[in-house]
């Protein structure tokens, strides 16, 4: 019988991938090699060991440029609920920073009461969707602007354009998911200046569109459109509230809503202000 004392609080490094990618198989998460590897990059993971050295619990928690954090990937073996390993995971997180810095999350259902007991208040929500096709013509063209692949000289940009829309600078994590990505996109104006960007993820189920930044609805239905060409299976995409027209689009072309996971915030009163911008997240763990 395992009980606490064979438990052990640890961090997590690269060799503990495949575990972390078991763990997150076993509550029905996809979470793949190089997801986990952007989060290690762009910040850390804590979690459990059982005393056959299997992890059991994890929690990650991003570090932005300044002061705001994002915690996420917080999984419990279902062997080992009642242990309370999701609060000191999650806690450790907390922990790991300066007790001035925000620290944001989007939760799910089973882990709302957590954060709730923990301090965290509802700010607001963002609105998964899923398909399993995107049926759309993708032959969109603006005369307005252009669409163009990613290139090194457009990060500096890209990550200003973040930054307003997202509430906080956060280069080092725009790096990494930009390696990470399939695609990476910047739509320019006449004059060659970048107003928005996209990019999509390849997961082992979906294809994850995301963070898209936009002027408006038409510049990020064109950014989606662009990211999902030649694009045949499962997609995702998770939308911050206001954005009635986008999301219209969305359940227009195959989209469900699957839920509306609340985001909440801890040592602070409300989110960082947006400028309305940010069509779609990263993914729940980057907020």
């Amino acid at each position: 019988m395992t009980t606490y004392k064979q438990l052990k609080l640890v961090l997590f490094d690269a060799k503990d991938i495949p575990g972390l990618i078991a763990l997150s198989d076993s509550v029905g998460w996809d979470y793949d090699e190089l997801e986990i590897r952007t989060v290690m990059l762009s910040g850390k993971i804590f979690g459990h060991r059982n005393a056959e050295g299997k992890i059991v619990s994890s929690a990650a928690i991003i570090a932005y440029d300044s002061n705001l954090v994002s915690i996420g990937m917080v999984i419990v073996h279902e062997n080992y609920r009642g242990f309370g390993l999701g609060k000191l995971a999650t806690q450790k997180c907390i922990d790991s920073v300066s007790e001035h810095t925000a620290i944001m999350l989007v939760a799910t259902k089973e882990g709302e009461p957590l954060y709730k007991k923990m301090g965290f208040t509802t700010v607001d929500y963002v609105h998964k969707y899923i398909a399993d096709n995107y049926s759309g013509e993708k032959n969109f063209v603006s005369h307005e602007w252009s669409v163009e692949d990613f290139q090194e000289v457009d990060f500096a940009a890209i990550v200003r354009l973040d930054e307003v829309a997202f509430g906080e600078k956060r280069s080092n994590f725009l790096r990494n998911r930009i390696k990470q990505s399939k695609r990476c996109i910047v739509v320019k104006d006449h004059q060659a200046n970048i107003i928005g960007f996209g990019m999509s993820i390849a997961g082992p189920i979906n294809l994850i569109l995301g963070p898209i930044v936009a002027p408006d609805a038409q510049t990020a239905t064109d950014i989606f459109d662009t990211l999902t060409k030649d694009h045949n299976g499962k997609l995702r995409i998770d939308v911050p509230s206001g954005h009635a027209e986008f999301t219209k689009f969305l359940e227009q072309s195959g989209f469900t809503e699957a839920n509306t996971p609340p985001v909440m915030i801890l040592r602070a009163e409300k989110m960082p202000a947006r400028n309305n911008t940010l069509f779609a997240i990263a993914a729940q763990i980057f907020g």
